[in-house]
Order: structure tokens, then sequence, then C-alpha cells
């Protein structure tokens, strides 16, 4: 009965323990995140216990032949072997659920909370003005999601309440909300609110369906839709750019302040038809990469899982051996010149191993979609796993590098890097008047000063002279961006080298090479046509 019927009456008590822990521990999301997850393996353990408990009561403590007695204590040393190895199974769990949590917390909290808050942007502009609905009176709001579930098609939702999530930090945030974001991140894609004009995107419960935006043309689409939903109306005259009273129509002033200056052009208050375009397309890639992401984090805590679930078995062997006295000294020394020769065999690959689970889960110095540079080499990380990560070459050719060889190399990451530096080089002529060159530096500061691409601060050189020929300059600046975005970068400088090919056409600065002293040598004079050598 206890055998067959335990795990039914102690799934009764876990139920009605989780739900005493609920009630007394409600605001306490980080007990409830771990309650939640321990819950099956410490009812496997309560099961157990239950077990060898009946058994010891029912069969020890009767006299009996020695043939019996025997088979009781071994299977009473079994009983004992496989509590201890559910004990060490639950000690997994409970570090396992800590590592995860930490891991995200810290790696991912502010990835997270930014894209949640970017989610939440694109329903909110894409729904309709809450000002235009009668009575409604307008506060913080929720971010519902959407979560697929696998073999159907009904989603579960999740409200998320962004208040709250704005005033999460990082130090102080619960295992439970990280849970919460992980999965908004991971089981729902970007959506928008699909055309309020348009009645076949209404379910028949009469909600609204949502958009999921699935590549850079739908994200490209679904921002022209928006903005034309937010400029359009009556008392916008100019239906070319966006300012802060047509966000004030969808959103509380304190949230237009958090989200206007996230637009290029903001500066100026407007934010035109390309600037919210860029934005949105980034928004979908940051979405998709940071998806990405976490599921390589959730695949290599399964592969480490495993590798501990390999252990602990091994372990909970070793003990039953010992229970037993199956494990005797002739036996012992038997096992120690295996192990002997396994790690002759194996060590180097455990050390690898060992090596890589550090890489992964404690120098981390990136994640999926980060690009980095390796030996001198840009590189985009495509997939981490436990032992390799794949990275994509800037022509799309694969590279599979060994997380143990990563780690004994530098590299450097463009996404977590802060705003970058950049230098162009370029030479003028020897006689251009300092005059002139200090108005080539004044239109060099009015163009990065009026320009929300380029911090303003900046440093134009004379680098050196040569051949007393040119004078060899460069300007050193500073973009608003990291060179994540590779594409973008070369955009950028591309525009600032037109730029300074405009300024010097302006200012009228040239490069003239020196004159060049040729000696001319005849060849043949006996021939009707003269050749030259030139030496």
């Amino acid at each position: 009965m206890v055998i067959f019927c335990g795990m039914l009456v102690t799934n009764w008590f876990m139920h009605l323990v989780v739900f005493l822990i609920e009630i007394n521990f409600l605001l306490r999301k980080k007990v409830l995140y771990f309650v939640h997850g321990l819950k099956k393996s410490v009812q496997v353990f309560i099961w157990l216990s239950l077990v060898l408990l009946t058994w010891t009561l029912l069969f020890l403590g009767i006299e009996r032949s020695k043939t019996a007695t025997k088979i009781l204590d071994k299977v009473t040393w079994t009983l004992v072997s496989v509590l201890i190895g559910s004990f060490l199974w639950m000690l997994k769990t409970l570090l396992l659920k800590l590592l995860a949590s930490n891991f995200h917390m810290n790696k991912f909290f502010d990835r997270i909370q930014e894209s949640v808050f970017h989610h939440y942007i694109l329903k909110t502009l894409s729904g309709p003005p809450f000002m235009e609905i009668d009575g409604f009176q307008r506060s913080p709001t929720h971010l519902t999601v959407s979560k697929n579930k696998k073999g159907k098609e009904a989603k579960a939702k999740n409200v998320i309440d962004m208040g709250k999530v704005h005033q999460l930090k990082r130090e102080k945030v619960s295992s439970w909300h990280m849970k919460v974001l992980v999965d908004a991140i991971t089981n729902s894609g970007l959506s928008t609110i699909s055309n309020t004009l348009d009645e076949s995107v209404y379910k028949e419960s009469g909600e609204q369906a949502d958009k999921e935006i699935t590549n850079e043309e739908e994200a490209q689409y679904v921002a022209h839709q928006i903005f034309l939903n937010v400029v359009c109306h009556e008392s916008n005259q100019n239906r070319h750019y966006i300012d802060e009273d047509d966000l004030l129509r969808f959103m509380i002033k304190e949230e237009v302040e958090l989200v206007f200056p996230l637009f290029e052009g903001s500066s100026t208050g407007k934010i035109d038809r390309k600037s919210f375009t860029n934005w949105v397309i980034k928004v979908y890639q940051d979405r998709k990469t940071l998806a990405h992401a976490l599921s390589d984090t959730k695949t290599a805590v399964k592969q480490l899982n495993k590798l501990v679930t390999v252990v602990l078995i091994i372990v909970t062997v070793v003990i039953w051996l010992l229970l037993m006295e199956i494990a005797t000294t002739k036996v012992l020394l038997l096992l120690s010149s295996q192990l002997v020769v396994a790690a002759f065999m194996f060590g180097n690959t455990c050390k690898t191993i060992f090596e890589a689970i550090i890489f992964v889960f404690v120098m981390h110095p990136f994640d999926v979609g980060d690009r980095c540079v390796v030996d001198g080499v840009q590189l985009l990380v495509e997939e981490m796993n436990i032992l390799t990560t794949v990275f994509l070459k800037l022509d799309n050719e694969k590279v599979y590098y060994p997380n143990s060889v990563l780690a004994t190399k530098p590299i450097s990451n463009y996404y977590r890097s802060p705003d970058m530096g950049d230098t162009i080089e370029f030479s003028i002529d020897f006689m251009t008047p300092a005059k002139t060159i200090g108005r080539l530096k004044e239109e060099i500061k009015k163009h990065l000063e009026a320009n929300t691409l380029w911090h303003p601060g900046h440093l134009v050189v004379v680098k050196e002279i040569e051949n007393v020929n040119k004078l060899k300059m460069a300007l050193f600046c500073t973009h608003t961006m990291n060179f994540q975005d590779f594409r973008e970068k070369n955009r950028r400088r591309t525009e600032l080298v037109l730029a300074l090919k405009r300024i010097f056409e302006e200012l009228g600065i040239r490069y003239n090479l020196l004159p060049q002293h040729v000696n001319f040598n005849q060849v043949n004079q006996d021939r009707p046509g003269t050749t030259y050598a030139i030496n």
C-alpha cells in the first residue's frame, strides 16, 4: 500500500504544504519559485522515507533465519541507498535552480527588462489612443503576453505589470519575477495589436487578436502601420513626424519621457518615419537575439544537469556497494586501479569539461548574438553549448571553437562595450593656410554637433608632416552606439567621410603632388619614331 499509494498520499501532502506556504509567503516570490521547483523532488524523498520507515517497522526486530535476515538487510540497505540518492537529487535540483536564477539575473536582467518595455511600447502604440476612449482613466498599465502551449493552438496569457518592471532592481529582483520575465521572452514572440479598424482580427470572445512579428519585412510593415496610427488624427496637421503630443495620446507623461529618447532625432523633438522604422526593426532583432540567448542558456543548464545526474548516479551506486559490503578491500583496490586507468584515459576530457563549464557559467564573456573579436577576427556568436561555441564570420562562414580553447584567449565583445570611437585619417596639401585649417575644424565641429549619430566631443589633430609635401591629419570621434551593428557602423562612417569630402570641396582644400624630376635619355636616334626611357 505504501509503495503504490504512497505517491498519491505524498502528492496530497505536498499540495497542502505548497498551499500553506503560498498563504504565508504570498509576497515572498523567491520562496514560491523554489517551492514549486523542488515540489516533485521533495515528494519523491518523502515517499521513499515512508517506504523505508514502513519496511523497518514491519520486518526489523523479528527473529528469522540467517538467509531471510540477510535478504531483508540487503533490501533495507538498498532502500537507504535510494533514499540517499533521492536526497542528493533534491540537492542537485536546488543548486541548479539557484544557478539558473542567478545566471539569468546577472547576465540578462537589464536586457529582458528593456525588451519587455519595448514590447509594451509597440502594443500600446498599435492600439487605440486611450484619450479618445470615453471615461477612460490612464495609469501605468500592464503588458499581456501569450504563452504558446506545445501541441495546442490555445495560448495561455501572462500579465506583466510595467510599473513593477521599471521599479525592479537587479539586486532585489526575486527568482520568481526572473522566471516570469524569462518565460515572457522565450515563450512569446514580439507582437502588436492588429489593425483596430479590421473586424476580422477580433476573436470570438470579442477580444482583439495579437499580430506577431516573425521577420524584418513584417517589422517594417508593422512600423509603417503604427506610425500612421500615431500621427493620423485631426489635431495633427503635419503627418510626417511624431512629437510628444502624439505619444501623449497613447501614454502617460512619465512613460513618454522614457520612450521619446529611444528614437533617433528625438533631440529635435521630431521622430520621422525612417527613425521609427529603424527602431522597430532593431527591437525585433534584439528580441530575437535575446530569445536565442536565453534558449541556449537553458540548453546549457540542461546539459549540465545531465552531467551532474551521471555523477550522482555513480555516487549513489558507490554508496550502495559500500552499504551492501560488496565493496570489500579487494574490490576497492580493483576499482581504484581501474579509476587510475580511467583517469589516464579520460583525465584530459574531464579537465576540458570542467574548464568549459567554468567558461560558460562563470566567465561568460558573450551571449548569443554578440559580435566579438577572437584572434583579430570579427565573429558573431550563433550558438553556445557546454563544450563548444558556434560563430559566424562576416561572410557567414561557420567557425566552431572549443570553449576550453576560448577560455585561454582574449575576447573583445562589441555588444557589451559602451559607445565606441572611430578614427578617420586624411591628408591635405602642405601649403594649406592655417586659417583654412581652422575653418575646417569649425565645420567639422558644426557637423558633429548637429548630427545626433555622433557625440559632439571630438578631436582633429595633425599627425605628421610627410616629405614637406602634405599634412597627415586624423579625426577622432565617438559614435552614439557600439559596433554590434556592423552595417550601421559602416553606414555612419561612410556618411561622415562624404560629409568631410563636401567640407573639403567647399573650403577648396586639395592635395597636390610635388613636382617630379623626370630625366629623358635618347635611346635610338636612327629610327624615325624616337623612343625615350624614363628613369
